[in-house]
């Protein structure tokens, strides 16, 4: 890691020794000044927006025709607004000078395509981003910088939205028409309110309805084991008989296990209950201060690892199915490899969700991590002893700000609307903190030198490589993935030694997982299962079918068929792991 801390000299200028400030005259720059204005910086810019847009714009000053070009775009399709909202009365049908993307939700009340002043609003604030992004392009640096730079302005283009200001928003206005002015109030007050509690962040869901073991993480089931880190759960059977071979659910850490075990009819957990399987998960305890020294090693060897030995003797089961979520299938896959490397035929078949395992490419994420962030983190970690749970989720709120901060800036703050019971966000809100040690060894490791992807991760003198892992893998990636983009899912085909089926579903990452059968379901895959999958995903595309279903369903099919035989469930728990308490647990509600 680097720091963010200047060499300083030993040698002392005059006033430094008499502990006056030192000046700065003609061209002199006053380092001290610097030091400190660049720490501010840092402080409220941890990812490094603020330096690469002025880079960017440093680099389109030397552009002028380019500027000057997407200057004329723009002057030209200002100018066309005036006619074209004149022409709304006419004929709404007309084509639009500057059409909004496909999937901006912001601009759907109707007036902002029939209302005359609402649609030239639009228009021009569309063209006004589209100049500033010719710019950003004309200005290019190297992908870093762009993409940084991309981010910043793709948030203050979303900041100085039209839509997020209640004079320049119909469905405002006409929401405080029909109130008399009572829905302004009440989102004044809810604006004071998520100010004073959140931080200025908007509260997104109701948690009122929402009860840990009854409408969320219902699957009834047992603690059957708990060290300081986990506490492994068995679900109680459901089938009169079960196949052989049971399954480990294996969630990530950052976040609260029951996203996979999330509402009754939504739960994956009980949907491979309810056909023919003994399921087990892990649960991981919200770490504090004195974890601070708890490693990526101690979460693998105490979590999944340990895990697959436990659930083997529980139900005296020759191999364990592991299904891994985002960084639980990170750890899964790892296992795997360790597994493997020790001679250790305990894994059944391995199916990863979400999941990224080559780090070359990881997008958006990839793009707010660096060394310069990487040192404020670290930095923050240190007074600490973890890397906050709300600091993460703001973090991935900022990648898609639309949906998950100024869709809720509109409706609480403008329509004064209370927040929606919804079982998603009510999850996504119960955030969990990452170790100090553990947060630093994966980045380190994992996204900064991408050791799993190339065969060099080592545990406990173990090397992972997933080469030798020859198990059959089962891999879903989701469209709308924004944390794990499907793209980089897809590279798992060609890590693994075994037959891999790849599934594109639709959703994002959370709606990947929570996929239960809908009309709005569907998955992309093969055919031809034993067609040969090509380096470029955009090509595996071409070649595949799309068929309206979850997922969920083709993953069952495939699962079980490798299950083994029907046979009696077995008991929850045994002699050794006796039951010690009920789903869910203490530690998710930790």
């Amino acid at each position: 890691m680097t720091t963010d801390q200047s060499a300083r000299s030993d040698s002392k200028q005059p006033d430094e020794e008499q502990g006056a400030t030192p000046k700065s005259s003609g061209g002199t720059r006053n380092p001290r000044l610097s030091e400190l204005l660049g720490k501010a910086v840092r402080r409220v810019d941890p990812i490094g927006w603020l330096p690469a847009t002025a880079a960017v714009a440093k680099e389109a000053a030397k552009h002028p025709g380019d500027v000057s070009q997407a200057g004329v775009r723009f002057a030209r399709a200002v100018v066309k607004v005036p006619r074209a909202s004149i022409r709304r009365f006419v004929n709404s049908n007309d084509p639009l000078p500057v059409p909004p993307g496909p999937r901006d939700k912001r601009f759907a009340d109707p007036a902002w395509d029939y209302n005359p002043l609402f649609f030239g609003i639009r228009q021009t604030y569309l063209a006004a981003c589209n100049f500033v992004d010719e710019v950003v392009d004309a200005g290019s640096v190297d992908y870093m910088t762009d993409e940084r730079a991309r981010q910043f302005v793709k948030l203050i283009q979303n900041i100085a939205s039209p839509t997020n200001f209640a004079i320049t928003n119909p469905a405002v206005m006409t929401k405080a028409l029909q109130t008399g002015g009572k829905s302004l109030f009440s989102g004044a007050r809810y604006a004071a309110e998520d100010v004073r509690e959140r931080g200025g962040r908007p509260k997104k869901v109701d948690r009122s309805d929402f009860e840990m073991g009854k409408t969320l993480a219902a699957t009834p089931g047992k603690v059957v084991y708990r060290n300081d880190l986990v506490e492994l759960i068995q679900y109680s059977p459901q089938t009169p008989t079960v196949h052989e071979t049971p399954i480990l659910l294996s969630p990530p850490w950052i976040n609260k296990y029951y996203v996979m075990d999330l509402a009754p009819g939504r739960s994956f957990a009980e949907w491979a209950v309810k056909h023919n399987r003994t399921v087990f998960v892990l649960s991981y305890i919200n770490p504090d201060e004195s974890m601070r020294k708890v490693t990526f090693g101690d979460y693998l060897q105490n979590g999944s690892i340990n895990a697959i030995d436990i659930v083997k003797r529980i139900t005296k089961a020759a191999k364990v199915d592991v299904v891994g979520l985002c960084l639980g299938g990170v750890s899964a896959s790892i296992a795997a490899g360790y597994l493997r490397g020790h001679g250790t035929e305990s894994l059944g078949t391995l199916t990863l969700l979400n999941t990224m395992l080559d780090y070359s490419a990881p997008g958006e994420m990839g793009v707010m991590i660096s060394p310069e962030t990487m040192t404020q983190l670290e930095g923050r970690m240190q007074q600490q002893g973890y890397l906050s749970g709300d600091d993460m989720s703001f973090t991935f709120d900022l990648m898609r700000a639309n949906d998950l901060i100024f869709n809720y800036v509109v409706s609480r703050w403008l329509k004064g609307e209370p927040p929606p019971a919804f079982d998603i966000l009510a999850w996504n809100e119960d955030s969990t903190h990452m170790t100090q040690a553990m947060y630093s060894q994966y980045m380190a490791d994992l996204y900064g030198a991408n050791k799993l992807a190339k065969g060099a991760f080592e545990l406990d003198g173990t090397t992972t490589d997933l080469g030798k892992v020859t198990n059959d893998v089962y891999v879903v990636g989701a469209i709308n993935d924004h944390i794990v983009p499907w793209q980089a899912s897809y590279a798992a085909v060609h890590l693994f030694g075994g037959n891999v089926r790849y599934v594109l579903s639709s959703g994002g990452h959370i709606a990947g997982i929570v996929n239960p059968p809908s009309p709005k379901s569907w998955y992309e895959v093969f055919d031809d299962s034993g067609a040969q999958y090509p380096d470029d995903p955009a090509q595996w595309r071409l070649a595949i079918s799309r068929r309206p279903d979850t997922w969920w369903r083709d993953w069952i099919d495939w699962s079980n068929a490798r299950a083994g035989d029907l046979v009696e469930p077995p008991n929850m728990g045994s002699a050794k792991y006796k039951p010690i308490g009920d789903a869910p647990g203490t530690y998710v509600v930790t």
